[in-house]
């Protein structure tokens, strides 16, 4: 048996080398690799050894059956820059004689481009790393910058970098007034039960780190000994980074891949940090954007406030015109009409005034979503002027059963009966009653709100809409 014809090996060699560079998929071009070494030597066997795992997560490939420890080899190794990234591995001379100084040629000059092309795959793939993990940041800052949460802003962070860092979990940490550090939002696929709220206590070999804003990479988080949290087992290499700005450590973010998985590269923890630390700033950022939607909130509620005085003043001013004004009255008859007037002027005001301050004294934050929520907020407002909370009762799914323009026509129906029961007289205790399962005098599906209080001039408030 011979070998392939000399003729036609030097074309055949420059047809594999140029398809070697034709791919940026690694794992195609070693596989090119091994079949173009096996084609222009006859070799029976052709190994690829590699340092580390492949795409496929094995560290080698071959062509044709396993070498036997028989008849002579011929090894070459293939590298990536500086680094000795694998080697080729032939057996099986066409003929049992041993391989030919041409043939160590021809597969070094295969092995050389296919160092080449690795190397520049390598280049692209850490280039669209980059670029995932830049728009990933930018994404995460501008939803912080949406108006988002505190909480809700945490799981924003931490679901993307989940899916950038292809972890199993992304985790927050913050710091605890017991001086350790406790998980308080997740992110995964899995179930995430016994996570949150999972501690790593004072005095962990872990902590001085975190606290200290230091990053931490971890080759096995179930089997590393500074690792004390009772989830450790079931993750394996994973990044702990600071989430810190200016000084300031807002928390940690924990990227723990799943046991035996592959370990993280010095690209993917160069790229985490710069992430985390940008995501850190977005949340002190946002932080400080709530806090001057809040103060915006005050202001207008001061302006608000400033109007509500103006216009207190100016119809007291003039109730007070019109009582001084009896004095020059003699008719018993025009006396009591202007005290009537007089009278129904101030409790309008009254009224007015009351109905602003339940307004003023609604936290900033928007308000719940759902018609229970709303119902419970109107009912908390109302009870820090009775001084009572009063007793709310639902029945039905009121949330799922009322549209939302019927609800904003119940919560307005509610705000102004609670309104006339702050008015009364010895009204203390105030009962809301909302029934989604009501029904229509015509019959049709209905909710209902009622509303009743303890004093002697109540009467019931009973209102209802079709669903």
């Amino acid at each position: 048996m011979s070998g392939p014809p000399p003729g036609s090996r030097l074309t055949r060699l420059l047809d594999a080398v140029l398809g070697l560079g034709t791919d940026l998929d690694p794992g195609v071009t070693l596989r090119r690799l091994v079949a173009g070494a096996a084609e222009l030597t006859g070799a029976a066997s052709v190994v690829l050894r590699t340092a580390e795992p492949g795409p496929d997560g094995r560290t080698g490939m071959r062509a044709g059956p396993d070498p036997a420890a028989t008849g002579p080899a011929l090894r070459v190794p293939v590298r990536v820059g500086d680094e000795e990234f694998g080697a080729l591995l032939l057996t099986g001379r066409p003929g049992g004689g041993p391989f030919t100084d041409e043939d160590e040629q021809v597969v070094r000059v295969l092995a050389t481009q296919a160092g080449i092309a690795i190397g520049n795959a390598r280049l692209y793939r850490a280039a669209r790393q980059r670029e995932r993990w830049i728009e990933g940041a930018a994404a995460v800052t501008t939803a912080l910058l949406t108006g988002e949460d505190a909480g809700d802003a945490l799981t924003t962070v931490a679901e993307r970098a989940r899916r950038l860092a292809d972890a199993a979990a992304g985790v927050i940490l913050q710091p605890t007034e017991a001086g350790g550090m406790e998980i308080v939002t997740v992110s995964t696929p899995d179930d995430p039960a016994g996570i949150v709220g999972s501690v790593i206590a004072p005095g962990s070999p872990v902590l001085d780190q975190l606290l200290g804003g230091e990053p931490v990479f971890l080759e096995d988080s179930a089997t590393d000994p500074r690792m004390t949290t009772p989830v450790r087992h079931r993750y394996g290499p994973s990044m702990m980074l600071p989430l810190e700005a200016g000084g300031r450590l807002i928390g940690t973010l924990a990227l723990p891949r799943r046991r035996g998985e592959r370990p993280y590269t010095a690209v993917e923890r160069q790229l985490a940090t710069q992430f985390a630390s940008q995501a850190a700033l977005a949340l002190v950022l946002a932080d400080t954007h709530r806090g001057r939607a809040r103060l915006a909130v005050y202001e207008d509620r001061d302006r608000i406030a400033r109007d509500l005085h103006d216009l207190v003043v100016q119809r007291l001013f003039a109730t007070g015109m019109m009582l001084e004004s009896t004095r020059r009255r003699t008719a018993a008859g025009q006396v009591g009409e202007l005290l009537d007037g007089a009278v129904d002027e101030l409790r309008s005001t009254v009224g007015e005034v009351r109905t602003a301050i339940i307004a003023l004294r609604q936290p900033p934050a928007g308000p719940p979503a759902g018609l229970r929520g709303r119902v419970l907020r109107e009912a908390a407002v109302a009870a820090a002027v009775l001084g009572s909370p009063p007793s709310t009762h639902f029945t039905g799914p009121v949330d799922h059963r009322v549209p939302d323009d019927t609800a904003d026509r119940l919560v307005g129906a509610l705000r102004d009966a609670l309104a006339d029961a702050v008015r009364r007289p010895g009204a203390r205790r105030v009962r809301i009653g909302v029934d989604a399962t009501a029904t229509a005098p015509d019959g049709r599906a209905a909710v209902r709100l009622t509303v009743s209080d303890d004093s002697d001039s109540a009467t019931a408030f009973d209102w209802s809409a079709p669903l």
